[in-house]
């Protein structure tokens, strides 16, 4: 018997304190050198997109990886790449932990959009906020000293 899974990812983590350092000039040959580490891990990507002070990240996972192990490997590998390549001058590492949400085939496309979107969506919203709200949505209990 093989195995077969489904399961869509939508993960989000920010720079450390936020900081808006993933600049314009770089931003898509950031997002080509996570979306290879992403299929490397013989996940498939959806959708990628980062703002100034985070990063989106819809996706699903090869059966063999679990979700921790490849948000770890996205972390370390990009914070090695852009501190060797000077990619975005004054960052200095990811925030600790992330947020990772499961969705439904029915909102795949929604999902793909919301992602698409993140420099119009964040003209209204904060990523502290978005990040509230996503938790909330998923009915996820959390404290707000450990978002701030």
């Amino acid at each position: 018997m093989s195995t077969y899974t489904q399961i869509y990812y939508h993960i989000t983590f920010s720079t450390k304190d936020r900081e808006p350092l993933i600049r314009p000039e770089r931003r898509d040959e950031f997002l080509r050198y996570v979306w290879g580490i992403i299929k490397n891990l013989n996940c498939h990507l959806y959708r990628i997109n980062a703002v100034e002070d985070h990063l989106h990240i819809f996706t699903s996972l090869h059966p063999i990886v679990c979700l921790a192990h490849l948000v770890k490997t996205i972390k370390v590998s990009s914070t090695k790449w852009i501190k060797e390549g000077d990619v975005f001058p004054g960052f200095s590492y990811w925030q600790d932990g992330y947020g990772a949400f499961t969705h439904s085939t029915q909102e795949r496309d929604m999902l793909i959009e919301y992602v698409k979107n993140q420099q119009e969506h964040h003209k209204t919203e904060s990523y502290i906020d978005e990040f509230k709200r996503l938790l909330k949505e998923a009915g996820m209990e959390f404290e707000e000293r450990f978002l701030e």
